[in-house]
């Protein structure tokens, strides 16, 4: 199912998705719709939705413009006028989805859960099990498998985890060092936790992604793509380490692998700018919550 979604954008989903909901709230009041997304939730339905309860938000956390995605999004642009407000991620976002009929819309930054992403103790086997010298975890996209390889050319000890990397041209290259398919929740969790550096790699267009916060709210020490939202999020070389491409990525890794104290020195002041950032779900939904519900 999740690849019709991709392939189709959910065709002939709409119609079995608007039954199952509309029969599950037909005799319940909300004073709010939440939709996360809304790749399966097409006009008609949303529209009904919007009638019956007044007030539907629609949260969209992806990345709308890269162009690998654009057919799993069909139902979502053509609900885009229905939705009483629109949340999106990215400042590229408010002019395209404006164009599209969206009636009013809230930028905010990406979020992380502060239930889970937090510092854990974690035991001296699972360090072992989990740890690296530099780590990535996220899925294989074009692009990645030639910069992974790149930073293996320039001898940076680097760990993948992630789905889909037997796809990369360089898969040759870079087998050896990916460690299995992707992990979430407390894994994750530890990966970041153990990993000596953990990198941030963006689709095209983003400026900053939920490892942003992610990695900094559990300890673990940024390093990612220079970007202006990143050098508001973090202070370069202090809080954060950030780089504009392999061969900068590749040097900055090697220094700080020689240098264990300001390593941590960086992750513990990344740590707390990121407490400060607050750009964690709950005071974020409280915002969305009280801009959508404001008369």
């Amino acid at each position: 199912m999740k690849k019709w979604v991709f392939e189709t954008g959910a065709l002939g989903f709409s119609a079995w998705v608007w039954r199952g909901i509309l029969f599950k709230v037909h005799n319940m009041y909300f004073d709010l719709v939440w939709v996360d997304h809304g790749q399966l939730l097409g006009p008609k339905l949303v529209k009904k939705l919007r009638n019956k309860f007044e007030c539907i938000v629609n949260y969209f956390h992806d990345n709308l413009l890269y162009k690998r995605n654009y057919r799993k999004w069909r139902l979502y642009r053509a609900s885009i006028p229905e939705y009483n407000m629109l949340v999106v991620v990215q400042k590229d976002f408010i002019d395209y989805v404006k164009a599209l009929g969206a009636k009013k819309v809230m930028r905010v930054f990406r979020s992380a859960d502060e239930e889970l992403f937090k510092p854990l103790p974690i035991s001296i086997e699972e360090g072992m099990s989990w740890s690296s010298e530099v780590c990535f975890v996220g899925t294989w996209i074009p692009g990645r498998g030639s910069f992974i390889a790149e930073l293996l050319k320039r001898d940076v000890p680097i760990s993948i985890w992630g789905d889909r990397w037997k796809k990369a041209k360089k898969w040759r290259s870079i087998k050896n060092v990916w460690r299995g398919p992707g992990v979430c929740n407390k894994d994750y969790v530890m990966i970041l936790e153990s990993s000596k550096i953990c990198l941030g790699l963006l689709l095209s267009g983003d400026q900053h992604t939920t490892r942003s916060i992610e990695i900094p709210a559990v300890g673990g020490l940024l390093c990612a793509e220079r970007t202006k939202e990143h050098l508001a999020m973090y202070k370069d070389g202090e809080e954060a380490v950030f780089w504009d491409d392999v061969e900068e990525c590749a040097r900055v890794c090697h220094e700080l692998l020689e240098a264990p104290e300001r390593r941590r020195e960086i992750a513990r002041r990344g740590y707390e700018r990121c407490l400060r950032n607050n750009f964690f779900h709950e005071p974020i939904l409280r915002c969305v919550i009280r801009q959508a519900m404001a008369k």
